[in-house]
């Protein structure tokens, strides 16, 4: 059966996710929006991304950690080693989460059948970016705009994209 695999990731005007393990930018809207969608899921991601949050594990989520160290494993965390590791191991039937970072997001992509992206209208200086999304294979089904965000001085879009 096919897994329903989602992809989570606020980008900047420049493609830009993260600079030096971090986020770009503090998006309390963001934030919360993530914690919804994401809540009572699987979250998958790169090892890095584990380490940079804030708390880990995030509460209400069963983090995955992607790694190519063979039989790593990081306490109370379901561990994979390849992508397709990764994707035998996912929920079936529910949403499954990937998180990042930049090389587990391009992974992924192929995979993916729904995006949501917070796209932030400003360029940001980073040294990992999201891939290019080829726009043509996903449909646009709901989009936010916030351009009155009074914690921040860029405006961003909420956007929902399933491939077509």
């Amino acid at each position: 059966m096919k897994k329903d695999i989602s992809i989570i990731v606020a980008i900047a005007a420049n493609q830009g996710i993260g600079k030096n393990n971090d986020l770009l930018w503090h998006i309390s809207n963001d934030l919360k929006r993530f914690k919804e969608i994401t809540k009572n899921h699987y979250i998958v991601m790169g090892k890095r991304t584990y380490y940079s949050l804030p708390n880990r594990p995030l509460p209400n989520r069963t983090s995955m950690i992607i790694t190519d160290v063979a039989g790593e494993e990081i306490d109370n965390c379901i561990m994979a080693y390849s992508i397709e590791d990764a994707i035998g191991k996912m929920e079936i039937g529910r949403e499954n989460f990937v998180i990042g970072g930049g090389s587990i997001y391009s992974q992924f992509m192929p995979f993916a059948n729904k995006l949501y992206i917070t796209r932030v209208h400003k360029d940001f200086e980073a040294d990992t970016f999201f891939p290019e999304i080829p726009l043509n294979d996903w449909e646009l089904v709901s989009k936010e705009d916030v351009v009155d965000d009074p914690q921040n001085d860029f405006t961003y879009t909420f956007e929902i994209y399933k491939r077509k």
